[in-house]
């Protein structure tokens, strides 16, 4: 294993960190507080009229918290595109949203300086990887508004290495794509790596044996996720690095090749991890992130939703960033309480993934008369598809203490997904 360590910000103490980050931010509020409408506003309302006003992290910790329903409010009240802007309009390049499972998508735009500093980003994603300019670079998704795998192209740019765009293909074409071009790096998310490796099975593809070296994977939870990384890491013989990241903040996580959690990007980021019910510092809870480097639209103190635990003890791959440990759990809001158990969907999905004969899955949760009941339907390549029901309802009870009703359901009958994946329904709450 090699660390791949391209900027000596990686490797700095925690104060000479700090102080970077916090001169980064003065830096960045210059502009902000002269021109930007919404956090000019926020800003002197907590009292801070000049860069000068954060020296330290204390006086960081006293900023108000931004929201997401703030920024989709103040798009409504404000179209198209709201106040958060620093520059004229005329300044911005690109256009990206996010995908509005949560809500009304926020639309988000980049000048040409923080279209780079994305790209940047995703070269750290790339260089913690071990991917390098000798490496060719498969994007298998269709290049909607989604911005991941947008900068991810532009991040192979910055490395030199070889892109090769997935858009507008089949599986099985992407599948013979990939073999062809001697594809090494695969970028996609979780769900439609295991996709793809059940298209090939079906089709006789061996890609086990095919160049690819390495997969990454972002746009939802689950490569992160022990028993998920191994179903790719089986299906493809390749190592499987989790990348999160978010429309509205950037690309903020990356993982090392010593695969012990996902590093916090701390050179471009600052990051706190809060109780969501006191907004307090805490080990576990909720991730809230400033961005230091996409000045014309930025978010400062954002809650993102996602729980994560924070782990801050040193990384074997030299890295002094701080790492989440298991990545992002889930979205804060998506958790389910089912008979007093408070249950995170990326749960279930690791209990599923024990099972390398089961596909893909759909989990609906129901109220029927006082109880709550959880009903999970599984796609299976088994010959006895409900011994392998009876095995997963096993393994949740075991887990969860939850007695749950296990279904399996014909090939197609679920759908699969390219994008972020939707398999968790709770007919609760309709």
């Amino acid at each position: 294993m090699t660390n791949n360590i391209n900027s000596f910000i990686e490797t700095l103490g925690r104060e000479a960190l700090t102080q970077i980050q916090l001169k980064k931010l003065q830096a960045m509020l210059v502009p902000i507080l002269e021109t930007n409408p919404f956090y000019r506003q926020k800003l002197i309302e907590a009292g801070v009229r000049q860069p000068e006003d954060i020296r330290t992290l204390e006086d960081y910790r006293q900023l108000p918290f931004t929201t997401k329903e703030e920024l989709s409010t103040d798009g409504k009240a404000h179209p198209p595109y709201g106040t958060n802007l620093t520059f004229p309009r005329e300044r911005y390049i690109r256009i990206h949203q996010t995908s509005g499972t949560t809500g009304e998508p926020l639309r988000c735009l980049d000048t040409e300086e923080s279209w780079d500093w994305w790209a940047h980003c995703w070269e750290a994603v790339y260089n913690a990887a071990g991917v390098t300019s000798s490496d060719r670079i498969f994007f298998a998704f269709s290049f909607g508004p989604f911005i991941g795998f947008w900068s991810a192209h532009e991040g192979a740019r910055r490395i030199g290495a070889l892109s090769v765009p997935g858009g507008g293909m089949t599986s099985l074409q992407r599948l013979r794509v990939i073999c062809s071009n001697d594809i090494s790096t695969l970028i996609c998310t979780p769900t439609y790596a295991l996709h793809l490796a059940e298209v090939a099975e079906t089709e006789g593809i061996d890609i086990a044996n095919s160049n690819v070296r390495v997969t990454i994977h972002a746009g939802e939870p689950g490569a992160s996720l022990s028993w998920t990384k191994h179903r790719i890491e089986t299906a493809w013989n390749a190592r499987c690095y989790d990348h999160p990241g978010a429309t509205e903040v950037g690309a903020w996580g990356i993982e090392s090749q010593a695969q012990a959690g996902v590093h916090l990007n701390e050179g471009e980021f600052i990051c706190e991890v809060i109780d969501p019910a006191t907004g307090e510092p805490s080990k576990e809870g909720e991730l809230v992130i400033t961005n230091l480097g996409r000045v014309g639209m930025p978010v400062i103190r954002y809650r993102t939703g996602d729980q994560v635990k924070l782990e801050t003890e040193p990384c074997e791959c030299g890295r002094t960033f701080w790492r989440l440990e298991g990545g992002v759990i889930g979205r804060i809001d998506d958790a389910l309480i089912i008979r007093g158990v408070n249950v995170y969907p990326s749960t279930i999905e690791n209990i599923i993934r024990r099972f390398a004969e089961v596909g893909e899955f759909a989990v609906d949760v129901y109220r029927r008369g006082a109880l709550d009941e959880m009903e999970i339907r599984i796609q299976t390549s088994g010959t006895d598809a409900d011994i392998t029901a009876q095995a997963v309802a096993k393994a949740v009870r075991e887990s969860l203490g939850l007695r749950v009703v296990v279904k399996p359901v014909p090939h197609g009958t679920l759908p699969s997904f390219e994008l972020k994946a939707r398999r968790f329904t709770d007919h609760r709450r309709n």
